[in-house]
Parts: structure tokens; sequence; C-alpha cells
């Protein structure tokens, strides 16, 4: 088990452009109102107490590990859940990407759920998270 070194877990900034910045960091609970606005991918599972942080302090788009799905879809019940703030929700497969492994998710995650927000942003299931992040926020631009 990996012990969490607290002076290294603020998210950092992977990308910023004029359509957008985006976030990586490996807990939702390490992001707050510096990422209000942006696009936030963590490693975190999207349930709901993940939607309903994100959502308190309003990013735009919020991309979480889909953790399996589960049972009744609570692996990504939080993101299912943003949209009705008009926020994106992202789930990437547990299978290319590992839970409390925001980076991994950023690198190698292909995405596995979308809601009705970021369907309409272009965001497309089984797609790379990382190609679509950065057309998304090249699209933002012009």
């Amino acid at each position: 088990m990996r012990l969490i070194d607290i002076a290294g877990t603020e998210p950092q900034l992977v990308h910023d452009a004029v359509g957008g910045r985006v976030w990586v960091t490996d807990s939702i609970a390490f992001a707050g109102t510096n990422q209000a606005g942006d696009i936030l991918v963590t490693g975190s599972h999207g349930g709901a107490s993940a939607g309903e942080y994100a959502a308190s302090f309003g990013v735009a788009v919020v991309v979480c590990n889909d953790a399996g799905i589960g049972k009744n879809r609570a692996g990504v019940a939080g993101l299912a859940a943003v949209a009705a703030r008009g926020i994106g929700g992202i789930g990437v497969s547990h299978d290319t990407a590992r839970i409390g492994d925001g980076t991994d998710g950023w690198e190698h995650g292909i995405v596995s759920y979308v809601n009705e927000v970021a369907e309409r942003l272009g965001i497309r299931v089984g797609e790379p998270l990382r190609e679509q992040i950065l057309m998304l926020t090249d699209r933002r631009e012009t």
C-alpha cells in the first residue's frame, strides 16, 4: 500500500490553452476552487460523493475512473448526477487506468462513460481520453 505524501497531492496543470485548462490529480479530494470552470482529471471513482464534491466548486468537466461501473452503476453515479448542474462527466475504464492514479487516466485512459453534457461536447466512448480532451480545448478556443 502506498502512503500518501500530502505535500505532493495538489492538482497539476497539464494543459493551458485559451479553450481551457486541464488539471490532473490522484484524488478529487485534492481539488478545489482553483479548478472552477476548468477540466479536472482524477483517479477517483465516479460515485455520488465524487460528483457532489466536483459540483461544489464548479468544474466544467470532471473525469473519474469508472471503478468497474459496479452495482446500480455506482461507479459513475456522480458523473451522471453532475449533468444537472451543466458539468460534463466522463469515466475512464478501470481496465485502462489505475484507480487513484490521475496521471495514468490522463495518459492511458479510454473513455467508458459520458454523461449527456460531455456527449454534447463531443466526447465519445471508446476513444483515448487525452486526445479527446485536447480536441475539446482546441474547439473551445475558436
